[in-house]
């Protein structure tokens, strides 16, 4: 993976102020460096410029990007962050039209494929993607991101003149370009947050590339273009055979997934998801005479603060030593205490750029950093529950029937804490229920679904949207903030497009959760693992984190110069931080209401801080 970013205006030559722009390139390369630490390069032309940091994993010697290629005298020019898992296929496609190549990278592969098929070309794709492609050509700048969203890509246009970015900070880094917050992205914080509404970069005037999307800048204007859309149709498979190709698709995506020219590994936290991906890659690896690398993270002391919940039925370190003897895999057991998940908070932050997901955010990006000395490459189970119906909210006659997003059902706890004419400024219920409203509009329905299916579809739409971009954005900023590249086999759009057409009852055939995905593990795992109830990532139950925590508040409170006071009640926020936490009760998804909602008003705090966001 790698950090990406630059500007094009067709109406002006940057070639007349070449110094001035070219260091600014390497600005917006050196502020994404931890996405790409091994390399970084600019390209400077008269209508545009690309700058990129690299991680090497493929062809480590000749990827080096921005990447050129030249055809009848015209330079296309591409950067690019992410990994192909056709390139094979494509490359064969591209030889014999008579392309020949000088790398293995799939960076050429992207390159060469543009040039020949031109913008088009993405559909042919598999895989995970955000890149920049200067087009002589068509006298264009072509931006396209992959189908889930799992590669990052932010732009905002001033005048004719777009600037982008794999992170915020990219933008950022481009003189005269300030970080402000509307009412709009005020909201996005405060109402819908650590969740952000598709395409939306919460500060004003940036955007976010949508998945699937691409967007063509040239003297014509930005013509913003989908590529790929989910569609509904009718499941004519029987029961058998969706087991059969939904087992072919899984393990295809796991292993081509693979590829690399470092040592890969996974993360394992004994749950049918990640061990479904770690038995694949372990199999794979032992043909080659190799161990795999597994991880798994816990908090210091867990086991003697775990309480069993709804949320968090078990722990996972059970099932971890039992998935580690059966897969005889080189495991390292990484733990997290109280003072470093409290102080990664603010890293969080920083990898971001925004809020985050609190604790559930920064354990995350600290267990990444001990990762990376060992891997640079890690697959793992993110959105299989999102894809197969593994969450609450799939099955809860509550979540069924209420008109909210089934994550954060109740805004009663987001409000409790701010003063009374912020929130009447905000105004939470009717942006969160346009945002909603508009959200579930655009599910792709089948004439002939029930209403009872057509609001599984609702419920799956949202979930893919919303709460799988949510955690996709934490696994890419959280890992690549340490130059760690974590690839995401169950977002591999051919399982999304197969399984959302198949009807609930095959998902969760007998009453049984993600039972089509247990059924197509078969022969992977032990049953005890195979058949586990699912347990989310674990979560500190230790009371002295929470209590660090409100230490930290009320030093924030006491502070008057504390920016996200402005937003606050002194006295509600004290009453808050005065009784007992409910640990049962979520605030967003089956974050805890207590800890979480105090992690993201200190995240909140820092950001505004240090950012230095002004209020528009």
């Amino acid at each position: 993976m790698c950090g990406i970013s630059g500007f094009y205006n067709p109406n002006r030559d940057y070639l007349k102020d070449k110094h001035y722009y070219s260091h600014i390139l390497e600005d917006m390369a050196a502020i994404q460096r931890h996405r790409g630490p091994d390399a970084s390069g600019t390209w400077l032309s008269e209508h545009g410029g690309l700058s990129h940091a690299r991680l090497s994993i493929i062809d480590l010697t000749n990827g080096s990007q921005p990447m050129k290629k030249t055809e009848s005298g015209k330079t296309f020019v591409i950067v690019y962050n992410g990994e192909i898992y056709n390139t094979d296929e494509l490359r064969g496609d591209l030889i014999r039209k008579g392309h020949s190549f000088s790398t293995t990278c799939d960076t050429e592969v992207i390159l060469t494929g543009y040039m020949e098929y031109g913008p088009e070309f993405a559909r042919k794709l598999n895989g995970i993607f955000a890149y920049a492609i200067l087009d002589p050509y068509r006298q264009c700048l072509c931006l396209c991101r992959d189908r889930s969203g799992v590669k990052p890509l932010f732009y905002t246009v001033r005048d004719e003149e777009i600037i982008f970015a794999s992170e915020l900070k990219g933008i950022f880094a481009c003189p005269g370009i300030r970080p402000l917050l509307d009412k709009r992205g005020l909201n996005e914080v405060f109402s819908i947050g650590p969740a952000r509404t598709p395409g939306c970069g919460v500060f004003k005037d940036i955007r976010e590339l949508l998945p699937g999307h691409m967007l063509l800048c040239s003297r014509d204007g930005f013509h913003l273009k989908s590529y790929w859309k989910l569609e509904s149709h009718p499941h004519e498979d029987s029961y058998e055979e969706t087991i059969e190709k939904t087992a072919f698709l899984v393990t295809d995506s796991i292993r081509r997934q693979m590829v690399s020219d470092v040592p890969i590994c996974t993360f394992l936290s004994g749950g049918v998801d990640s061990s479904i991906v770690s038995a694949v890659c372990a199999a794979e690896l032992k043909k080659q005479g190799r161990r795999l690398n597994t991880f798994s993270f816990d908090f210091v002391n867990n086991d003697q603060y775990f309480k069993a919940s709804a949320f968090q039925p078990s722990q996972d370190r059970p099932f971890v030593d039992l998935m580690v003897k059966f897969l005889d895999s080189d495991h390292h057991y990484l733990e997290c205490d109280n003072l470093t998940q409290a102080d990664r908070l603010y890293d969080s932050v920083m990898a971001h750029d925004l809020p985050a997901m609190g604790d559930i955010d920064s354990s995350m990006l600290h267990f990444c950093s001990m990762v990376k000395p060992h891997n640079k490459v890690t697959l793992t189970g993110e959105c299989a529950d999102e894809i197969f119906g593994g969450y609450p909210w799939f099955h809860r006659e509550d979540c069924f029937k209420a008109h909210a997003f089934p994550w954060t059902m109740d805004l009663q706890p987001r409000k409790s804490l701010l003063n009374d004419e912020f929130l009447n400024y905000l105004d939470m219920d009717e942006y969160v229920a346009e945002t909603y409203e508009k959200s579930v509009a655009e599910t792709p329905l089948l004439a002939e679904d029930s209403p009872t299916e057509a609001r599984r579809r609702e419920i799956s739409y949202l979930n893919l949207r919303w709460f799988m971009q949510t955690l996709l954005n934490r696994m890419d900023r959280d890992s690549m903030y340490s130059g760690l590249e974590a690839r995401v086999p169950f977002a591999d759009h051919r399982i999304i497009e197969y399984v959302w057409n198949v009807p609930w009852d095959m998902k969760t055939r007998d009453g049984v959760v993600k039972n089509l995905l247990r059924q197509a593990g078969k022969g992977l795992l032990p049953e005890e693992i195979l058949f586990r109830r699912k347990s989310p990532y674990p979560k500190t139950y230790d009371t002295n984190y929470e209590a660090l925590l409100i230490s930290r508040v009320r030093e924030m409170m006491a502070d008057g110069k504390e920016p996200v006071m402005e937003f606050l009640d002194k006295n509600k926020l004290d009453h808050f931080l005065s009784k007992p936490s409910d640990y049962g009760k979520p605030w967003y998804g089956q974050l805890m209401a207590g800890p979480q909602m105090l992690a993201y008003l200190l995240q909140i705090n820092y950001w505004l801080k240090i950012y230095s966001i002004g209020i528009v």
